[in-house]
């Protein structure tokens, strides 16, 4: 069966694109399910650039896989977009994500509900075996709570809450998420991309 690499070791994130990926008829593996090790510096200044280099730099050490990678962030208005494409890095790599939004938190506290809008944005990036590159981007809107809500998702999930749903996108089930989410629009714009361009056959 031919497979498509995932540049990540995020075992929360690849439960969400085995999901999203799951009629297009390929393995999904994880860039560690496939023995490749990498050092990659993510120092790209949108998340096109880092999602591209951690695609390349799988792909350089794949065996003529599909090589797909994502780089997605959370952008506050009121902090000026922050922490946008520093988000898995904001207040160190290390950095518990509770601690991380208890920060976040706290920052916007005073600031009303209108003003606490907010977005993740997600590019995915592949690399096809003949070295062609392909990208999509999408997002989703929503505003920073007030606290942690759910325990579904990952990350800052907890604390982005989605007025339409009334949920935060830690409280939605892993289809809900799908349906709504900046990584699931990205992915189902890129399966678009494979299907034109590597001829993949979505079931």
């Amino acid at each position: 069966m031919k497979r498509i690499v995932f540049a990540t070791g995020n075992a929360g994130k690849m439960k969400e694109i085995r999901m999203i990926l799951a009629d297009i008829g390929y393995e999904i593996v994880s860039m560690k399910e496939a023995g490749i090790i990498a050092d990659i510096q993510e120092d790209g200044s949108t998340y096109e650039e880092n999602a591209l280099i951690k695609a390349r730099a799988v792909a350089a050490k794949s065996a003529g896989d599909i090589v797909l990678a994502d780089d997605s962030g959370l952008e506050i208005d009121s902090l000026g977009g922050e922490p946008g494409v520093y988000s898995a890095r904001y207040m160190g790599e290390d950095t518990s994500y509770r601690v991380k939004n208890a920060n976040l938190i706290e920052r916007l506290n005073g600031v009303p509900d209108e003003k606490r809008t907010a977005r993740f944005v997600c590019a995915i990036a592949a690399v096809l075996p003949d070295g062609r590159e392909l990208t999509t981007r999408a997002a989703i809107e929503g505003r920073i709570g007030y606290e942690e809500k759910g325990s579904g998702g990952f990350g800052y999930d907890p604390i982005f809450y989605v007025p339409e749903l009334h949920k935060t996108t830690a409280e939605l089930t892993g289809e809900e998420k799908n349906l709504v989410s900046h990584r699931g629009k990205a992915l189902e714009l890129m399966k678009e991309e494979l299907k034109k361009n590597e001829g993949v056959d979505c079931q």
